[in-house]
């Protein structure tokens, strides 16, 4: 939104709540990032059943981008349509993937994706080729593509935002990237990955004038004028004092899950249940995916360095054995031992010898599922009356979770993998179901009924007039590919209605 905007020449404030994260040889320390958390917010929410549990939140300029995979997928175009679970039905979006065409093709090029059109039998029409070329499979990850392609499958090359050195016409990873298996999960230490600072960030603070950053900015709350039409005032802690800014545009991009929680502490005499929540949706209809961190074992070395190259759609709408949709298998970055060490191992791994994370570790080969959540009004982040988070979640679409991870098993065996997977209990330092916060939605969905929706078709607030909101909140449903194209996209397509306005 800030690097579509500048060039409009308006005076813009970017307030973000943590600082520039640290860059320390501690970001390639698996120990560090996924056992200790050390880049996770020291946050203490609860579950709808009263427990504690940490959120795996980033608060750091570019936020949980700082440490996402840069997997970079365009929905599909029946994803903004409606579509039959086995478990219920995921609603169509207001509007159509063609709207948001364009725009994906403006996101991709932006944050420097490199692909390959063609493979993925599930993705949908575009207006051009990527302008990177696909990062090439090393050889292990290859074969394992030509296997699954003698089976029938349509593997393909995952969509990556990545800086490349494409000399040659061959992406190679330079010494941008030379620390590649610590790309998914890690923040980069060299600033590699695509992500919001590198990419957006700050060549714009670079680039205008009329930009400011102020970091360590904990927005508080938006305030409004007394009819409750318009914010008028953003409420900051910052450096231990208060301080308040105004703009005649306020635009929200906490992730779901923090700019739901705003807007609830944001309550006043004209919004009782929180800003813009007449309709009792804000903080209702969180969706992310299903997801499950795999680790198969070869029987041979996987020598593999960048592992996350590689996905599978053939199942993402359903299989001639099952008609519902299951999801995308893709890809994880390699496992390292301290991300295993302590877990519970299966009782066949009895014959490895006394080092059995180190070797398990050099012959794993990795995985990420991910399978549709459907929204449920009940499935929400409020905050209770002593003021605690309580993230409130009931599970859904396990079924079609369950089946994709058998289609994998069964995938594997010819691959050269012993036919058995685990599951990794560590992820980022906690269980995925409920701690697991990366690919948060939904909390404030648009639409064109403001008695069941947060936002219009603009993503602007239905009951305020200059407060838009332009994370992954809108999103009515998720599908089964990763969010983050789609959030750049929409924020580039909500960034063209305000410029138009401000003129």
């Amino acid at each position: 939104m800030t690097h579509r905007l500048a060039g409009t020449g308006k005076r813009i404030l970017l307030l973000e709540r943590g600082d520039y994260l640290p860059r320390s040889q501690a970001n390639w320390s698996a120990k560090t990032v996924f056992v200790d958390g050390a880049y996770q917010a020291p946050e203490t929410w609860y579950g709808g059943d009263g427990r504690e549990f940490h959120p795996g939140l980033h608060y750091y300029v570019g936020g949980n981008s700082k440490v996402y995979g840069a997997a970079l997928l365009r929905l599909r175009e029946r994803d903004f349509e409606e579509l039959r679970h086995v478990d219920g039905v995921s609603p169509a979006w207001p509007v159509s993937y063609a709207e948001f065409e364009p725009y994906y093709a403006q996101a991709e090029a932006l944050f420097s994706v490199h692909g390959s059109r063609g493979e993925d039998p599930t993705e949908p029409w575009s207006s051009g080729g990527y302008e990177h070329p696909a990062v090439t499979h090393e050889p292990r990850i290859q074969r394992l593509s030509d296997d699954w392609a003698e089976q029938g499958l349509n593997p393909f090359h995952l969509p990556l935002g990545i800086k490349l050195d494409e000399r040659n016409g061959k992406p190679t990873p330079t010494s941008v990237c030379i620390r590649c298996d610590a790309f998914d999960g890690f923040p980069c230490l060299l600033n590699g990955k695509a992500d919001a600072q590198v990419m957006t960030v700050d060549p714009t603070l670079a680039r205008h004038n009329n930009v400011t950053l102020l970091v360590n900015a904990y927005v508080s709350t938006l305030e409004t004028d007394p009819a409750g039409k318009t914010v008028t005032g953003v409420r900051v802690t910052r450096e231990g004092r208060e301080e308040f800014y105004s703009a005649d545009i306020v635009v929200v991009a906490c992730g779901a899950l923090s700019s739901a929680l705003l807007l609830l502490r944001s309550a006043n005499g004209a919004h009782p249940n929180g800003l813009a929540n007449g309709s009792d949706q804000v903080g209702r209809n969180y969706i992310r995916h299903n997801m499950s961190v795999l680790m198969g074992l070869s029987k041979e070395v996987n020598e593999t360095v960048f592992q996350k190259t590689l996905a599978v759609s053939d199942f993402y709408f359903g299989s001639k054995d099952y008609g519902y949709p299951m999801g995308l298998i893709q890809m994880c970055a390699k496992t390292h031992p301290d991300q295993i060490r302590g877990e519970e191992l299966p009782k066949w791994t009895g014959f490895l010898p006394d080092a059995p994370f180190e070797v398990m570790a050099r012959h794993s080969i990795d995985f990420w599922l991910q399978s549709e959540d459907l929204p449920r009004p009940d499935n929400r982040v409020s905050i209770d009356r002593d003021g605690k988070i309580v993230l409130d979640i009931a599970e859904n679409n396990r079924e079609a979770h369950e089946r994709l991870r058998a289609k994998l098993e069964a995938l594997l065996v010819p691959g050269g993998l012993y036919g058995y997977l685990f599951e990794r209990s560590l992820y980022l330092g906690k269980n995925i179901p409920l701690s697991g916060t990366a690919h948060q939605a939904g909390t404030l969905r648009f639409g064109t009924d403001p008695r069941s929706s947060v936002l219009d078709l603009t993503c602007r607030a239905h009951e305020l007039d200059n407060l838009y909101v332009t994370d992954a909140s809108f999103f009515p449903s998720i599908g089964a590919v990763n969010p983050t194209l789609t959030i750049i996209a929409n924020a580039l397509r909500v960034a063209d209605h305000i410029a138009e306005r401000l003129q």
